[in-house]
This record gives C-alpha cells, structure tokens and sequence, in this order.
C-alpha cells in the first residue's frame, strides 16, 4: 500500500488577526496546487479537517466552502477527530484512492482561533472529553494532563530539568521554522520565570493556541509517476482509538492508543524502528513527547527524558524529533496540526526543508493525537524517486 504524496502547502501558524478561516484555506490549498502543478479540476475530491468551526464561528459545512474556494463541483467533505482530524482527513484521502473511487485528492486541515476568548477556545477543545464527565466537573485539557503528567514524572523519577528540554529542544528548531508561532529560543531561566498553567505543567510546557492551515494533494502512485518528479509516499497511516474518559483506562502513563497504531504501521510499513530517519510528535504538552516516543517504541518506558537530555532527539541526533518545531514552538492550530505533520516530513523528504534539512531523510513519521491520547494516527512516509 502506497499513496503519493505530490503536493503540499502551508500557511503561516500564529496570531494571524488579518486572515478568516477561509483565507487560511485558500493559501494552503493554492499553495499546494502550486506546489503539485495542477490545475483545481484535477482535484477530484476535496477533504477538510477542522474541530472548532461550527463552535467558534458558526461556519460549518467546511467541504462545500473548500470546493467554492478552488471553484470546482467534486465531492467534498469535513473531519472531526478532535486534534487528530488532519491526520484522519489524510487517512480518509488514501482510502478513496485505494478504494478506486478518486485518483488525486486534496486534504486541507484549518483552524481560525485567535478570534474568540479563551473561554470559548477551552470550552471548545473540552468537547473531545466525556462531556457529562470531565467537562461538566469544570476540568480542561491542561488540568487532565497534568494529572497524567504528576504521575508519569513520578514512576520514572524525571527532573524538572529533564522535561524543560523538550521545549527548549523544540523552540530551537522552531526558530530555523520560518512559519513557526514561535521563531525564538528559551532557556532554564526562562522556565524558572514561567507561571504555572496546572502543576507541574507551566506555560512552557503547553502549546499554544493558533491559527494556521495545512495542506496535502494525495494521489495514486502510477498518477505520480507520470508528473516526472521525485516524489514521497505514505506507506503506513494506522490509527486507534482508546477510551475517551481517563479515569476507565486501565494506565494513564502509557498511550495505549499510540502503541497499538504504532505496531500496525510498522507492520504495514514492513520496516523497523531504526529506519526512521526523523519524527512528528504530537507535542501539545511536553510530558506527552516523551510519553509519545516510548509508546511509538523508539524509547523504553522512562528513557525518553535521559535521551532528550542528552540530545539523542535533536537535530543533530539519532532520531531528530519535531524539526518543524512541534506543537510547542511551531503551534497547534487544531484542524491543520496532523496535516502540518506531513508537510513537514514531505519537505525533509524531498530534502527542500531549508534550514532544518537533514543529510539523511529516507523514512519519517508522523504522530497525531487527538484527547488525552484518545484517537491516534501513526503515519509513516517514504522518499521515492
């Protein structure tokens, strides 16, 4: 099973008060069209991914406007998985392919928002929990993962110091990022100065809220054959779903859902571990980077905090971890985060990724996680020439 990628776009992610929604889509969509040399009536169906749309600006319906953007009838619609549905949006892409129905397929994710308060933001992002649960005991997503991330910190004995290196590993990279949230690095001090959101997780330690879009044109491989060009292919995009209250799972310092998609894409992928030259990690808190590492199965339970350390996922390391940035530095506009993923690794790949290029990009994946480690998607993506 492989399914080219032959086009990419993306926009600018961070506090983009003069772009809508449909802006944002249209950038990424004419971006990747530009980028793949087609013209819209190729696209033979649309997908978008998005989470907060209907709640936030009261637009849904996101298939139909993508397809008014690029002025074309093709069937189009949206995907809702939490701050999995990009990744979701793709997997539904390749399955239309595979499936013989579409050929070429574009798969933009998009969220706008910078534009509604804070409350209105959590509120919104509380809607992947069980809400007559969670939600209703006034718990948010930064709260329930710090409950998870007192008690992972605490069976493996990992320091303040160890978990601030995530973020400041990511800051890094993301600085080289021209269309980061956050072109800037930070430092020990600055997590000393940072307030606490929900002990033991600071403003460091959380992603952003953004805004931004992402786009990928999906097609069968014999199709990107004959464009002539070097071309990357996604050769693994498994998923899986654990149980969405916290409380009902048997673990909460392991991502069970991680683990088992993991496992089936490299058995789908046919290849090991050690073939994957870099990685997208869903970073939306740091504590869920090392937790993400371990279950993908490139760190023993514990270890991945001592590698972070000792710099193992940097850039220069054996296994560069979140190149783009990740979530933290890079942002987390919901919709586009899987599909930002995939860009990125698509770019490494091709070896067009400027300053964060890598010598040696033959395999990389993606993981994308929507909830507390809720639905997961692991995607892993070969260079074709």
């Amino acid at each position: 099973m492989e399914i080219a990628v032959i086009g990419v776009g993306h926009t600018e992610f961070g506090e983009l008060w003069s772009h809508s929604l449909l802006d944002l889509i249209a950038q990424a969509q004419l971006q990747a069209l530009s980028d793949a040399q087609l013209a819209p009536e190729q696209i033979e169906e649309v997908i978008v991914a998005n989470m907060c749309a209907s709640q936030l600006l009261g637009q849904g319906h996101l298939g139909a406007v993508a397809t008014d953007i690029l002025g074309i009838q093709s069937p189009a619609f949206s995907v809702e998985a939490a701050c999995a549905s990009g990744a979701f949006a793709v997997r539904a892409g390749m399955r239309s392919i595979l499936s013989g129905q579409a050929t070429v397929v574009m798969v933009t994710g998009a969220e706008k928002l910078m534009d509604s308060s804070i409350e209105q933001v959590a509120t919104g992002f509380m809607s992947a929990s069980v809400c007559d649960v969670e939600h209703a005991k006034g718990a948010t997503f930064p709260g329930l993962f710090a409950m998870i991330a007192r008690a992972y910190l605490a069976e493996h004995r990992i320091t303040r110091e160890q978990l601030a290196q995530v973020s400041i590993k990511n800051h890094r990279h993301g600085k080289k990022n021209p269309l980061a949230h956050f072109q800037r690095e930070i430092t020990l001090d600055d997590f000393a100065a940072a307030p606490m959101i929900a002990d033991p997780l600071t403003l460091l330690d959380c992603s952003p809220i953004s805004d931004g879009a992402a786009c990928v044109i999906l097609s069968s491989v014999d199709f990107a054959k004959k464009l002539g060009r070097p071309y990357v292919t996604i050769i693994a995009c498994e998923a899986a779903t654990d149980k969405v209250n916290i409380a009902s799972r048997s673990s909460i310092i392991e991502l069970a859902a991680t683990i088992k998609a993991a496992d089936k894409a490299f058995a789908a992928a046919n290849i090991n571990r050690s073939d994957i030259d870099v990685v997208e990690v869903h970073d939306a808190f740091s504590p869920a980077e090392l937790m993400g590492l371990e279950s993908l199965g490139f760190f023993k339970p514990g270890q991945a905090a001592a590698a972070t350390m000792e710099g193992v996922t940097s850039s220069a390391g054996a296994l560069p971890v979140n190149l783009s940035g990740g979530l933290k530095a890079k942002g987390h506009p919901v919709g586009a985060t899987g599909i930002s993923q995939i860009v990125e690794l698509t770019r490494q790949l091709r070896g067009d990724a400027g300053e964060r290029q890598l010598k040696k990009a033959q395999y990389g994946l993606a993981h994308n996680m929507g909830g507390i480690g809720t639905s997961v998607v692991v995607t892993i993506l070969a260079q074709r020439s």
